[in-house]
């Protein structure tokens, strides 16, 4: 997802029927109305909120949080799914969403674990809405793990958001260009960057015994993606990417996605991802045809049908359509 969110999650998506909300919900949500502004700005606004009389406090973010199995638990809120690992031994965060979610987040694993350090919080990209936490979980946490180009693409993101005077992103201390392992004792968490897909800096994280694989933005189960260009992304490249995933997992891994379309889970199966693969493969088939059909650019971008086989995604917006011809038609 972009640093400006394009659709900010202010409900929790519906989780898989295994998953059991936790005891301590209703503190967590009850605390969320106290969060629901950060350094005087609303969290889900888009533009500027109405001045005076008209001017309505946003809604405070509804969290949820739910097992799935092997001590690995989801919470969304607001922003990418949030996955977090609570053993005996060990801590794992990986994204972070916003400040506002992230406190009610830590809070949680604080309740849980008291005392207890956070070993790694991972960051499967740089988007705002899984990284613009990371400052909440800083204090916190042993280190912040993420690919090594996710600093770079946080400071340019910050740079184009709001002329250059966004707040500073807290960056991650803990970076590699292809793989990276911890051995937590009784789990092992690993990490893996297949190339260039959402953006140039995805992370797949797999929990290795739990047989767990947090997918970050690589996932929109049943909805239309964001495909960030100026951060690297390739749509070719994101069906390699899913293609290389999906042949190195079993028929039995769960993944967790970062985005899930209404009515869709944001944990799913292999199944999951080739739709993915197969919505990806569609658009771009879709797109070659209407560039040989001599379409233009802007005639393309206004597309607004549903992709065939894709009705569940509804009809195609202009932040796709954008970004697919740009891809195969540079310039054009």
């Amino acid at each position: 997802m972009p640093e400006t969110p394009l659709f900010p999650e202010t409900t929790p998506r519906p989780q898989s029927s295994r998953s059991q909300t936790r005891r301590d919900l209703l503190r967590l949500t009850a605390l969320s109305a106290a969060a629901a502004v950060v350094r005087g700005r609303p969290l889900f606004a888009q533009t500027p909120p109405p001045s005076g009389a008209a001017a309505q406090a946003p809604p405070p973010p509804t969290v949820a949080i739910s097992d799935i199995r092997g001590n690995v638990c989801l919470f969304t809120g607001q922003g990418g799914t949030i996955a977090t690992f609570v053993s005996k031994g060990a801590l794992v965060v990986v994204d972070t969403q916003f400040p506002a979610t992230a406190k009610l987040c830590l809070e949680d694993l604080q309740a849980r674990a008291p005392g207890r350090q956070i070993d790694y919080v991972i960051n499967t990209h740089h988007h705002g809405d899984h990284t613009g936490g990371n400052g909440v979980f800083r204090p916190a946490a042993g280190k912040i793990v993420a690919h090594a180009r996710v600093p770079e693409l946080q400071k340019a993101a910050a740079a184009r958001q709001q002329g250059g005077n966004a707040p500073t992103p807290t960056f991650p201390d803990t970076t590699f260009p292809d793989t990276w392992k911890a051995d937590l004792g009784g789990e092992v968490v690993s990490a893996k960057h297949y190339g260039p897909a959402h953006t140039g800096g995805d992370i797949v994280v797999f929990f290795e015994r739990a047989n767990i694989v947090h997918m970050g933005d690589l996932m929109f189960n049943r909805r239309h993606p964001f495909i960030d260009r100026p951060g690297g992304a390739s749509i070719a490249g994101w069906v390699t990417t899913l293609e290389q995933v999906m042949k190195a997992h079993g028929a039995d891994t769960v993944y967790i996605f970062g985005h899930a379309g209404e009515k869709w889970k944001v944990d799913g199966t292999r199944a999951d991802l080739q739709v993915q693969r197969d919505y990806f493969a569609a658009l771009l088939d879709f797109t070659r045809a209407e560039i040989k059909a001599g379409r233009t650019r802007d005639e393309f971008i206004k597309a607004s049908a549903p992709l065939k086989g894709f009705l569940d995604h509804g009809p195609l917006i202009d932040r796709v359509t954008t970004a697919v011809w740009d891809e195969l038609n540079p310039g054009g």
